[in-house]
């Protein structure tokens, strides 16, 4: 794990969706779809980049192309709350996305290149060295991660 210069640091665990047994329809509800992937907290400081699991386990070796388009992105310092998900044809496919979890190197890099992931991100939870957003309701921080998609 590299150290990292953030106000919020692995482990973070990710929130979780509530099981119900019906839809609230009214008050101020945010939706999101559920994908079929693995919950993912991306963690950037400059150059360094980490992808945590939702069981704060490091994924980051195991999505080295998903690594290089977090550090292509302008902003230097940040911290997402995503799902990365492998997509197959017309969906996405958790089967593929399974195979990317291998010991090999060679492997890793193989699959990097003829099933390269995706990461969806929904919410931001980080920017910047000292701007924790944890604090904000979901509305306000969603409203912010728009503004941080569209500057890059």
């Amino acid at each position: 794990m590299p150290d990292l210069s953030l106000p919020i640091t692995p482990p973070v665990p990710p929130m979780e969706a509530r099981s119900t047994d019906t839809v609230p329809v009214e008050g101020d509800w945010l939706y999101e779809p559920k994908w079929d992937g693995f919950r993912c907290i991306v963690f950037r400081d400059h150059s360094a980049v980490e992808l945590q699991s939702k069981s704060s386990k490091s994924l980051t070796r195991y999505f080295p192309e998903v690594v290089d388009a977090v550090r292509s992105l302008g902003a230097r310092q940040f911290v997402l709350d995503c799902e990365l998900l492998v997509p197959d044809q017309e969906d996405v496919s958790f089967d593929l996305l399974l195979q990317r979890v291998h010991p090999a190197e060679s492997r890793v890099r193989r699959l990097a290149t003829e099933t390269p992931a995706w990461l969806i991100a929904f919410d931001l939870l980080a920017r910047g060295s000292t701007r924790s957003l944890l604090d904000r309701p979901l509305a306000e921080r969603r409203a912010d991660l728009e503004a941080f998609a569209a500057e890059y």
